[in-house]
């Protein structure tokens, strides 16, 4: 484990391969799972306002269950999360050609809104948990990911740099900057313990 700053990062973020194969997977994290994606408390108050705005872009499943469940729920675990359709898809979700898409990035892609998505679905495979001293970083093996490690592997892409660009929305570019630094030197940085 690394710290950096107030987020402590398991090394597997730093040695794991992943790149994301939309290909082979088709969105499956947007259907999978037994809960929804985990919120931040300042998402759930942007998911209330953003609604209206992105109703057009969601199925009319997903508004029926929004309008029933709200636009975040707690979860069984007690976590915040997007509600889900059936024990299945997330109510944000929406399908073209055979593939899961987030109705929210599609909102945003077009202009529509200033917010993408969640963080946790952009972050993904990383999964942070909260805690109150600091944020552990940790890197989620997932079945459905399979393809995803595979083409990481082969073109040798650590899951930090495949999430470059969430990892700074989330934590800013100086982090990263620290964390790159960090993956860079990790054989001098462990004999210095």
């Amino acid at each position: 484990m690394l710290q950096i700053g107030k987020a402590i990062v398991s090394l597997d973020v730093i040695e794991k391969k992943f790149i994301c194969d939309f290909g082979k997977c088709k969105g499956a994290c947007c259907i999978e799972g037994d809960s929804g994606a985990p919120l931040d408390e300042e998402e759930k108050a942007i998911l209330e306002e953003i609604y209206p705005d992105i109703k057009e872009y969601l199925t009319a499943k997903g508004i029926e269950e929004i309008e029933k469940q709200g636009t975040s729920v707690i979860d069984s675990d007690d976590d915040l999360v997007t509600p889900i359709i059936n024990d299945k898809e997330c109510v944000y979700t929406v399908f073209e050609n055979g593939s899961a898409l987030c109705g929210i990035e599609k909102a945003y892609l077009d202009g529509k809104i200033s917010y993408r998505k969640p963080i946790s679905c952009s972050l993904y495979p990383i999964r942070i948990d909260k805690y109150e001293e600091f944020d552990a970083v940790n890197y989620n093996k997932w079945d459905i990911c399979k393809p995803a490690r595979e083409l990481g592997f082969k073109m040798g892409t650590p899951v930090y740099k495949f999430l470059k660009e969430p990892l700074i929305r989330k934590y800013g570019e100086d982090w990263y900057k620290e964390l790159e630094y960090a993956a860079e030197n990790i054989g001098e940085i462990m004999k210095m313990r």
